[in-house]
């Protein structure tokens, strides 16, 4: 890649750490027509240019995930009691002890609940809130269930 194309993709991507990650939007999106040649993105094939949006979300959403500090211990970061609502990512088969949640904004928590259990349950991309609750500790609530896990924040 030339420097002034590497320079441009580096500014988007500074860029899109600001912008929520549901929000997304591709280079063609974010850039005029004049601007999109200039960079010579054109030149890219299709392939190669969706694997740079690609590239340019992940980088986002970790960016965000990183920003947001809810869930770490306060030396990590000014306090935020805020939920977190998000998706997992990916197949939901119940949760035990154990269990690690990915959300799509990025954040991994882990069960720490060895009383906190659901089976028989296979969902995809579930909507869950992540709530601090008495003492400090964070809940995870899968989004039409009435069990929560008391999670941690790992990443």
């Amino acid at each position: 890649m030339r420097a002034p194309v590497l320079a441009i993709v580096l500014s988007l991507a500074a860029l899109a750490g600001t912008a929520s990650a549901q929000t997304f939007s591709t280079l063609e999106e974010r850039m005029s027509a004049a601007e999109f040649e200039r960079a010579g993105l054109y030149k890219l094939s299709p392939e190669e240019l969706a694997a740079l949006n690609a590239w340019l979300q992940r980088h986002q959403q970790a960016q965000m995930a990183q920003a947001d500090s809810r869930g770490f211990a306060p030396s990590r970061g000014a306090s935020d009691d805020r939920p977190v609502r998000s998706r997992l990512v990916g197949t939901l088969d119940g949760f035990r002890n154990g269990t690690v949640f990915r959300l799509e904004n990025g954040q991994v928590w882990k069960s720490i609940d060895p009383e906190a259990v659901l089976e028989g349950v296979t969902l995809e991309a579930p909507a869950v809130t992540v709530e601090k609750s008495l003492f400090g500790t964070w809940r995870l609530r899968v989004e039409g269930y009435n069990t929560s896990a008391k999670v941690e924040r790992v990443q």
